[in-house]
Parts: C-alpha cells; sequence; structure tokens
C-alpha cells in the first residue's frame, strides 16, 4: 500500500529556521521580519517545499491574497508590460493576480468591482476608460493608473505634462521649425491630456508656430484624418504624438505620401515601446517607466488594503528615448 506523504505544516518550518510559528506566520503573510530572519524561514520553506493553506489563511485574515488588474487590452504592449511589472511586485508580497481584459467592454470592469465588494479579490488596479465612476468609491481599494474619478480614487501617473515639454525641447534642440501636436482625446478626464499642454507651453514660450490635430475618441478613420491634416499643413517638420502607436499611425501615412523619418520630418512618441525587452524602440519616444509604476500602483494598493491612505496622487518622472526617427 502506498505510503501516504504527510503534509508539512508551520511547525516544521518554524523547528528547521530555528525561529518561532509566529515568525514564520508573518514571513507567510507578507509581513516585514528582520533580512536574516526571513531568509532563515525562506530557506526552510524550500527545503520542505512548504505550501500555506491559502484558503485557511483567507479565512482568518479575511483576505483572499487576490489582485485584479483592470487593462482596456493585453494587447497593447504597454499594458502587457505593466502587466507583467504588477505580477512580479505583486509575487514579492505573497499576492495572486486576475487579469480583466475589457476590450471596451464595461460590463467585465464592473464585474471585477463586484467582486472586489464581495472580498473575492481584495484590491484592483485600474487603467480604464469606461463610464464606471458610480461603481468606484474611496473606500474601496482601488488605484487608478492616469484616470481621475469624481471621488478622490489614489492614482499613479507618469509626469504627462513634463514629458510634452521635454518632446518641444527636444524637436527644437534637433532643428524642426514646423511643429503639430496629433493625438485624441478621451471623454474622461486623464492624465494623458497634459501631455499635448506641456509640448505647447513649451512651443509658446519659444515663439514657435504649431498646428494641432486632436480627435474624439473613439477615432473613426484615423489615417484619412491625419493625411488630410498633413496636406493641409505640408511644412511640418517635427511632430509629437500622444502615444507611439499614434506615431506609427502617422508615419504610415507620411510614407504614402512620400515622406520618411528623420530625414524629411521628425516625430517623437509617448510610451517608449518595444516589441522585446531586448529589441528597439519603435519611435523615438517619451518613455515611461512601467516598472517604477507597477510599483508605485502596488505599493499604494497594498497600502489601502491595510487601512494606511497613501499619497492621492503619485507622479513618476519620464525619459526621452531615441527611436531612430530623431536626427
Amino acid at each position: 500500500m502506498k505510503e501516504i506523504k504527510k503534509s508539512v505544516t508551520m511547525k516544521d518550518v518554524a523547528r528547521l529556521a530555528g525561529v518561532g510559528v509566529g515568525t514564520v506566520s508573518r514571513v507567510v503573510n507578507g509581513f516585514k521580519v528582520k533580512e536574516s530572519t526571513f531568509q532563515k524561514v525562506q530557506t526552510a520553506i524550500a527545503e520542505l517545499d512548504y505550501k500555506p493553506d491559502e484558503y485557511a489563511r483567507g479565512l482568518k485574515t479575511n483576505r483572499s491574497n487576490n489582485i485584479a488588474i483592470i487593462l482596456p487590452t493585453i494587447w497593447h504592449p504597454f499594458f502587457s508590460e505593466f502587466a507583467y511589472y504588477v505580477e512580479k511586485n505583486l509575487s514579492q508580497k505573497n499576492y495572486k493576480l486576475f487579469i480583466c481584459n475589457v476590450e471596451s467592454d464595461a460590463s467585465t470592469e464592473i464585474e471585477y468591482i463586484e467582486m472586489l465588494k464581495n472580498n473575492k479579490v481584495d484590491g484592483i488596479i485600474g487603467i480604464t476608460y469606461s463610464d464606471i465612476d458610480n461603481y468606484i468609491s474611496s473606500n474601496l481599494p482601488f488605484v487608478s493608473i492616469d484616470r481621475h474619478f469624481s471621488e478622490n480614487v489614489s492614482y499613479v501617473t507618469s509626469d504627462n505634462y513634463a514629458g510634452g515639454q521635454l518632446a518641444a525641447e527636444v524637436l527644437i534642440e534637433k532643428g524642426c521649425q514646423h511643429f503639430a501636436f496629433i493625438g485624441g482625446k478621451n471623454i474622461y478626464k486623464n492624465e494623458t491630456n497634459f501631455r499635448k499642454e506641456g509640448f505647447y507651453d513649451v512651443l509658446e514660450k519659444e515663439g514657435k508656430n504649431f498646428s494641432k490635430l486632436v480627435l474624439p475618441e473613439p477615432i473613426e478613420d484615423l489615417e484619412g484624418k491625419i493625411e488630410m491634416f498633413i496636406l493641409e499643413h505640408p511644412k511640418i517638420d517635427g511632430i509629437f504624438a500622444v502615444n507611439d502607436f499614434m506615431a506609427i499611425s502617422v508615419m504610415k501615412v507620411m510614407q504614402k505620401l512620400g515622406k520618411f523619418a528623420p530625414k524629411d520630418y521628425q516625430i517623437i512618441g509617448f510610451d517608449g515601446l518595444k516589441s522585446a525587452i531586448d529589441q528597439d524602440y519603435y519611435v523615438s519616444s517619451i518613455k515611461q517607466s512601467t516598472d517604477l509604476l507597477a510599483k508605485s500602483a502596488v505599493d499604494s494598493l497594498l497600502s489601502l488594503i491595510d487601512g494606511h491612505q497613501p499619497d492621492s496622487r503619485i507622479v513618476l518622472p519620464v525619459s526621452f528615448v531615441d527611436g531612430g526617427t530623431t536626427r
């Protein structure tokens, strides 16, 4: 008859590590202990292949140790990279991640918010542009990325205004004379609107003329509208696009018109997208630090879950990266 292997308990881990059961419990539940103690407990856990009873732990703490992330789409490189770093930071705190891939379906987001209210997840990090204000309140552990809600909901953002300023400064420094901003505008107030404001302010201060194409979202026939705009402003030689994908759409239209970057014009996007970590940037861009955004969002959310109030607005630095579309 096959012998049934006895389950490893916290007591076994404590005995091997030479610490108390309470100390093992603190490590397993993500509470801070001395680094030397933490390493001893982790070594014992690995040696014994100890698996915490997540269900029992959840009953004791009234927590699921599950976090949800709401994304507009997992196909966008920025969103998928952000989710990767969120999961990485959460795993270090013994949390699991649910991914809510919205694809323009607000009802899916509402389902996840209901899960939060019913204690099936402990908190939500949201990148959302849907009409869900009525479902979000400041007493829920919810951290937003970029988006402003009607209540005082904590959010983390890159310094979009400084990014717009930096784009203008780089294009001026690289000799551009005729400037343009091209982007969409969402009906919900969010930090990305500051990108164009920072861009405009530098150009106005420097006495530069510029044109702008700001299209209400969702945008239909994007490339057709860009082409009409470029034909109306043929001298444009320095373009700032609201994001890298918009920059790529502009480049496709320019190529159709026989113009190529950086020879005939220069263009800067926003986000700093790559197809993979070891690949080149798609375009010259204002890069967001997705790893830092993720860490800040996770830290803020876990602070809320623990009953603390983090900063309501956390702003993180950006930088310029050369993707070959500027000289």
